[in-house]
């Protein structure tokens, strides 16, 4: 199975995030700025300051899946 099953939360995190950040600096913005476990189960998303980029973490049982989107043109909402 790729990614969550239906029912889950998703927590969005406000405003620009650093899109340099890999895992480890997204867990930590999950904890510190969200508020919540990053391991709990949850999707956690991140859009860039220009808002072409968006990454989703999610912690599947096992380790961190770590999705990462560009888009071509526009912009996620």
């Amino acid at each position: 199975m790729i990614g969550p099953g239906t029912g889950g939360r998703v927590y969005l995190a406000c405003g620009a995030t650093d899109m340099r950040k890999g895992i480890a600096g997204l867990s930590t913005m999950a904890q510190d700025v969200l508020r919540q476990k990053p391991a709990s189960g949850a999707v956690f998303a991140f859009r860039g300051r220009k808002g072409d980029r968006l990454k989703l973490l999610y912690w599947d049982g096992q380790g961190f899946c770590l999705y990462y989107k560009v888009l071509e043109r526009g912009r996620f909402p």
